[in-house]
């Protein structure tokens, strides 16, 4: 089992940071979001876990200056997006190619290339038909 955390620019739909490991812990969320620059007014939006809400998370968040935000309990639609990119990613992946057994560094290169493709590559129609980061090249 491995866990994907990952944090989405709702702009352009870009995956901005993510990581990969074996266990769902704060320094795992942690170490994705020390990928992001600092982001002064920023909105960050998680749902309510445990490795969210730790002392630790929140006080990196603030570190930042970014302004977290949080699901209302047991409302799972609150975080449509980063659940339908999860979502997109396997069955364009792992669902496709029918894959039930694997090793873990074949799965992480999966995961990597595919989000490199998610991001420069794949079109999408709600960005004019570019890619996530054409759209936000041509916007700057």
């Amino acid at each position: 089992m491995l866990y994907l955390s990952s944090i989405l620019d709702l702009f352009n739909g870009e995956v901005v940071a993510y990581s990969i490991a074996d266990k769902q812990d704060t320094a795992f969320v942690l170490d994705t979001l020390r990928q992001l620059p600092n982001l002064p007014g920023t909105i960050l939006h998680s749902d309510q876990g445990s490795v969210y809400t730790s002392q630790a998370y929140q006080e990196a968040v603030k570190e930042k200056g970014i302004t977290m935000s949080m699901s209302r309990k047991g409302t799972p639609a609150d975080n449509a997006p980063i659940e339908s990119f999860h979502s997109t990613l396997k069955s364009e992946t792992f669902y496709l190619e029918g894959l039930t057994s694997t090793t873990t560094a074949i799965v992480e290169q999966v995961v990597r290339d595919y989000i490199t493709y998610y991001n420069s590559i794949r079109i999408q129609t709600k960005l004019n038909n570019q890619s996530p980061i054409d759209y936000r090249q041509l916007a700057a």
